[in-house]
């Protein structure tokens, strides 16, 4: 009886840790998104793949219309008017695109900080933003030295606990004194985009706006 009853356990331990090897404890813990991934997703980075094209003047001067899936690139202006593709950029396009590359930055800023993987980000800290002196959360968004077409340049980028920008400060060259500060202000939902129309200056009238903009999905 007692020979039976050790064979019966061990047969059962066997088992035992057979099933244990057959399935292995599945984790679900997800990996932790960066702060570039957070300020992009609250402004409606998720939705980017279903766009098939956007559309927006700069500053009422320049209308763009660009898919982004093909990288096929339309320029309107009262002159004259110009479509490239930036898989083959040429002498005729490089101006078109040095000014593309300029005001999608201002209208996309949030995804910038996703696409541009060369640059590099600070980790986020609390300082009182400059223009509205408001304690937010501030990151520093830097360009490598060499390549792009404004080599070396840093934004400071201030954003609230939501993770939607509010302010920035552009450095060209990465200097310490600022070249340029201004808000982020009308933010709309543009069909799934949280994107701002206005940068306003401190103690100022400027305003340099992105109109007309269009976000068509497929």
């Amino acid at each position: 009886m007692k020979i039976l009853f050790y064979t019966i356990l061990a047969f059962a331990l066997v088992t035992n840790c057979k099933e244990t090897q057959k399935s292995p404890v599945s984790s679900n813990t997800q990996p932790e998104l960066s702060i570039a991934q957070k300020i992009a997703n609250a402004h409606g980075f998720k939705n980017w793949k279903h766009v098939s094209e956007i559309q927006f003047t700069f500053n009422n001067n320049r209308h763009w219309s660009w898919s982004p899936k093909s990288d096929t690139v339309t320029l309107r202006t009262e002159k004259d008017s110009l479509s490239y593709n930036r898989k083959t950029i040429d002498s005729i396009s490089l101006k078109a695109d040095r000014a593309f590359i300029n005001d999608k930055f201002w209208l996309l800023i949030p995804f910038q900080l996703v696409w541009d993987k060369s640059a590099t980000i600070t980790q986020p800290e609390k300082e009182q933003a400059p223009i509205s002196k408001l304690t937010l959360n501030k990151i520093t968004l830097t360009y490598p030295t060499e390549g792009g077409y404004t080599p070396g340049d840093a934004y400071d980028i201030y954003y609230a606990d939501d993770f939607i920008i509010k302010e920035w400060v552009f450095r060209k060259g990465n200097k310490d004194k600022a070249s340029l500060m201004n808000t982020f202000e009308n933010y709309k939902n543009y069909n799934g985009l949280m994107l701002a129309s206005d940068h306003k200056k401190e103690g100022s009238d400027w305003n340099l706006t992105l109109t007309n903009i269009a976000v068509i999905l497929e």
